[in-house]
């Protein structure tokens, strides 16, 4: 049982990624994935885009989970430790949409035993993404 105390001090998830390729990656993720711009910083120091991501949750697998994950969207395991997940309203316009913007379709979206469909990208920043959409009610 969790301490529901505790886990309202916990107001926002970010994920944050360090790209080599800044200006690729952002237009990947704000314009092809249609991620809206919440800020921008730009100093002498260096640049960063903060991109509002929905909802967001923290998915931990064990490798078992994870190794089934991947054999269900991708057919082999793929993933290092680290993969993000993204809930669209419909999993091929967003796999073609983000294959046209700079990403590598891994696998087009499957039809998985949890009643999603899911598709598996490799994205700019050295990131793999899962597009899901959900089918059930």
């Amino acid at each position: 049982m969790t301490d529901q105390t505790q886990a309202a001090d916990v107001r926002e998830l970010r994920l944050v990624v360090t790209a080599q390729d800044y200006d690729a990656a952002v237009a990947f993720y704000r314009d092809a994935l249609g991620l809206p711009e919440r800020a921008a910083y730009e100093s002498t120091d260096g640049r960063v885009t903060i991109l509002e991501a929905g909802r967001a949750t923290l998915e931990i697998a064990d490798p078992a989970q994870a190794d089934f994950i991947d054999r269900v969207e991708v057919g082999r395991r793929v993933a290092g430790h680290l993969r993000v997940a993204f809930e669209v309203p419909d999993a091929q316009t967003a796999t073609d949409r983000l294959r046209a913007g700079g990403a590598r379709v891994l696998a087009e979206p499957t039809r998985t035993p949890w009643d999603s469909l899911n598709a598996r990208l490799e994205a700019p920043a050295g990131l793999q993404l899962t597009l899901f959409e959900e089918l059930g009610d």
